[in-house]
């Protein structure tokens, strides 16, 4: 039965981590291809796939915590500004990148967050540089110059929008995922995180109500697009990221969770067909590979028994 579970639990956080890879290209083809406007697919994608999240905690998880998590003034406030400034920000950045790039370039620049949370917390003086972290931050510049330049000094090989969002996309799931720790030791991850994508539909929807589109102009094929990348890109890779967590440790889907961006890079290069140069190979190898890194640094110090009893991860993209 416990092999059976692990088994479970491995397809749950690949294919989750896949779904979220392909996810960003499928929203790539949506804006670039049908002309889908991208706060409107920010705001619907938030609204739809949050309530999908809670209903599926009402149902099948401790429903009285939908409410509870209202009810203290403290936990209500952060619940907002975790909407707005951490799930919004994200959402809002990574579409952003995408929109202007492309979306394997988006995921890699999003991917910078660990080490961008490194830095914050030896500046901060809250954390001791070790020479793992130091390697693991090195990987990361280094990947990120091979992939924006692709081994050039004189220009980018994105556009320069692309990179502006992708990198305050990684600032802000660097936020996003600090500022979670303490609401995630109190409730459930559905239960903040289908909130926190409620929260902050609403707010945009005021910018770009999810109602105003031109419906009639998007083909059959679009609306299959919208739906993947809305149920299946978000809600049921969510879903089935963090139910992995029952039979697998935090840092076994961490580390499995590293596919999200290699199913990014694959399926924008092989599907949609962008050009993507030998360096930014490298670069990307750099980028999972500090991934990988980071992942197998807190295996090995929780193997250790030096847990720091951290809530479980959170993934957003």
């Amino acid at each position: 039965m416990v092999g059976s579970s692990r088994k479970t639990g491995f397809f749950l956080v690949i294919t989750g981590a896949t779904l979220w890879g392909v996810g960003g290209t499928v929203a790539q083809k949506l804006f670039q291809q049908y002309g889908v406007d991208v706060n409107w697919l920010v705001t619907t994608r938030l609204l739809i796939a949050g309530l999908l999240l809670l209903g599926i905690q009402f149902f099948l998880k401790d429903r009285s915590q939908i409410v509870g998590v209202w009810r203290s003034k403290r936990t209500a406030v952060s619940l907002v500004v975790f909407g707005l400034f951490g799930m919004l920000a994200v959402q809002y950045t990574y579409m952003a990148s995408i929109n202007h790039g492309n979306a394997a370039v988006a995921t890699l620049l999003q991917y910078l967050a660990p080490a961008m949370i490194i830095i914050y917390l030896v500046l901060r003086r809250l954390a001791v540089l070790t020479r793992r972290d130091a390697v693991s931050v090195s990987l990361a510049l280094i990947g990120c110059f091979f992939l924006l330049t692709n081994g050039s000094l004189s220009e980018l090989s994105v556009p320069t929008p692309a990179i502006v969002w992708g990198v305050l996309s990684g600032v802000a799931l660097a936020f996003y995922t600090l500022y979670a720790i303490p609401l995630l030791k109190q409730f459930d991850s559905l239960v903040i995180v289908g909130w926190a994508m409620v929260i902050g539909g609403f707010a945009l929807s005021f910018i770009h109500p999810p109602w105003k589109m031109d419906f009639a102009g998007l083909p059959l094929e679009g609306y299959l697009y919208l739906v993947f990348v809305i149920v299946f890109g978000t809600m049921i890779a969510f879903w089935f990221y963090i139910e992995s967590l029952q039979s697998l440790s935090p840092q076994e889907t961490s580390l499995l969770g590293s596919l999200e961006p290699l199913a990014a890079v694959m399926t924008t290069v092989f599907w949609l067909r962008e050009p993507f140069g030998s360096f930014q190979w490298v670069g990307t190898a750099c980028i999972i590979g500090m991934i990988l890194l980071l992942a197998l640094q807190k295996k090995a110090a929780d193997t250790d028994g030096n847990d720091t009893g951290e809530a479980k991860p959170l993934r957003v993209s």
